[in-house]
């Protein structure tokens, strides 16, 4: 990811609420990442707790407390960014009105947030962006315009329709983005542009840079750090043969979450010690791809054929041919399809080396 951005031209600011491991933070600061983005108040308040220095807040900052706790933070450390976002004259108003309640205070860093119709946040038009950053003009110097934000993953999985939406959107953006620029209305002379999930990275960066050459472009892919067997290893494949995602090395699923067999009661069904507590299943079943014979430390590829069916709490069913080796008591691995929702269910997350050796204890602040 590092070769990508350098050659692309554009930073990082991932999200950290895929892992929410201060170790892994800490490691792509780093190695390189702008700052590391948060969704939640709750986030903040972590990220703060183990010293994140610049916080992209990709999110309306509404909550009080949150807001609260952000202008005592700017100013009690002069070292500490934050930017967060705006799509509505109320927002601005609430965040202005939060200001000026605590008399001399550093200027609040926004960006406006363009979105799609029937999608999230953000505003759905460009005029609409246009009149929000003249609104922001008269609150100076309390919010400081610095450019525009957009999220492109909620058109959902690649697909043609999803690529075309995602293509508008960006095609508001840079839009958007040129008014601005031409009216004066940002206080930077530099526009900060941050748009870019784990699907469809690829693309933002060719587009923002190729029709926005002079803005600091800055992605948020946050999932790259493990990838997946699922989602985002289909949607980086899809890019690549666009022609739109050219990595020096691609990346490789490194999230696997491992199970005993606990019973065979038919030919062709195994259940396992794994259910919806214990991976993710919000985009599709956890897919079984490795095991490994009971008493042996040998990995084997699980083989054609086998899937899981259905996930209880604490059970899982897996399909396998009728005359597959896996016996009671042998474990099989699991990879999955969006890590966020993994990493979540899990205090404690290892590290291994390619022997499955354990080198290191990941903490998550879930």
């Amino acid at each position: 990811m590092r070769e990508f951005t350098a050659r692309m031209g554009v930073k990082l600011a991932p999200h950290g609420k895929t892992t929410m491991a201060p170790q892994l933070m800490q490691e792509q600061l780093a190695d390189g990442a702008w700052g590391i983005t948060a969704a939640t108040p709750a986030h903040i308040f972590a990220y703060r707790s183990i010293g994140i220095p610049r916080i992209l807040y990709a999110n309306q900052l509404v909550d009080p407390v949150a807001i609260n706790f952000v202008l005592e933070e700017l100013a009690r450390d002069e070292r500490f960014e934050f930017v967060c976002l705006v799509d509505s004259i109320a927002t601005i108003d609430i965040l202005t009105e939060a200001l000026r309640a605590r008399g001399r205070a550093r200027p609040l860093d926004v960006l406006i947030e363009l979105g799609i119709p029937g999608g999230r946040t953000g505003v759905r038009r460009v005029a609409d962006a246009i009149m929000l950053a003249r609104h922001l003009q008269a609150t100076a110097p309390l919010l400081r315009l610095r450019g525009l934000e957009a999220f492109e993953g909620i058109v959902g999985q690649p697909s043609t329709d999803a690529t075309l939406a995602v293509g508008k959107l960006l095609q508001n953006v840079v839009e958007t983005s040129t008014v601005l620029c031409k009216e004066g209305l940002l206080t930077t002379p530099q526009p900060m542009i941050s748009v870019g999930g784990s699907a469809f990275f690829g693309m933002v960066a060719e587009r923002l840079r190729s029709c926005a050459p002079a803005a600091e472009i800055i992605l948020r892919s946050g999932c790259y750090i493990t990838n997946d067997h699922g989602m985002y290893e289909q949607a980086q494949r899809a890019e690549a043969e666009r022609g739109q995602l050219t990595l020096s090395a691609p990346f490789q699923p490194a999230l696997e979450v491992w199970a005993y067999v606990q019973s065979r009661p038919e030919p062709g069904l195994a259940i396992l010690t794994l259910g919806k507590r214990d991976i993710s299943y919000d985009i599709e079943m956890p897919i079984p791809i490795k095991w490994s014979r009971r008493g042996t430390r040998t990995v084997e590829q699980l083989g054609a054929g086998c899937r899981i069916a259905s996930l209880n709490d604490q059970h899982a069913r897996l399909l396998l041919p009728d005359q597959h080796p896996v016996a009671v008591g042998d474990r099989v691995g699991l990879g999955c399809s969006h890590p966020c929702t993994t990493f979540d269910k899990w205090k404690y997350i290892y590290r291994v080396d390619d022997r499955y050796t354990v080198t290191d204890l990941i903490v998550t602040l879930f």
